[in-house]
């Protein structure tokens, strides 16, 4: 059975976000609102993650998956980045963008695009998800929590946790949040390719 935790969306209670982070940190699987909508978070160390990921979402193995980050020097520390891809990318973040780039070995080879040795990056402009990055001081891994067969991602704390109630660890509810996914712009090639359009206005990148 998942724990459910109310945090507060504009001031986010230390005490309850520390005891989603032990929860991640003891190798427990997350639900998060986030800018753009709900999310499933886990360390990016927890060698079981990615496969529970997978489980619930009915995913291939050549999915993306992304590491959501706190700032510019945590996400530099797991993808490349060249200058025109920084300018890029610090133009519309925080927000509701991910960016898929090429990964730098910190990234376990686990959570890479099988080919391509990418994987998605992105920061949130949502509190609650900040909150926890720093509580954590490292990223965590992501996907967004749309189930198989279905169009939209889920949008409520408590839908997400009558739902999936027997496959999370815990889930965070928070008033603030998105109910569209984000807006996913491949950069790896070294030009911009807008591969699905969400939250994020995708102008930028065409």
């Amino acid at each position: 059975m998942a724990r459910f935790v109310d945090i507060h969306p504009v001031d986010p209670q230390p005490r309850l976000v520390a005891q989603v982070a032990d929860v991640l940190r003891g190798g427990g699987l997350a639900a998060l609102p986030t800018d753009a909508c709900f999310t499933l978070a886990a360390r990016l160390g927890d060698p079981g993650a990615r496969r529970r990921i997978i489980e619930i979402r009915h995913l291939d193995e050549r999915h993306h998956f992304t590491l959501m980050c706190a700032d510019f020097a945590q996400l530099g520390h797991f993808v490349h980045l060249d200058n025109a891809v920084f300018r890029a990318v610090k133009a519309v973040t925080p927000g509701c963008y991910t960016f898929i780039l090429p990964a730098t070995p910190e990234v376990p080879r686990r959570v890479l695009h099988p080919k391509k040795r990418t994987v998605g990056v992105r920061m949130p402009d949502h509190r609650i998800c900040q909150a926890l990055l720093a509580e954590m001081g490292e990223p965590l891994l992501t996907s967004t929590l749309l189930m198989p067969g279905e169009e939209d991602p889920m949008t409520h704390g408590w839908e997400v946790k009558e739902r999936l109630d027997h496959v999370l660890d815990v889930v965070v509810d928070g008033d603030m949040g998105g109910c569209e996914p984000t807006t996913v712009v491949d950069l790896s090639q070294g030009y911009a390719e807008v591969v699905r359009v969400g939250a994020g206005d995708p102008a930028p990148f065409t």
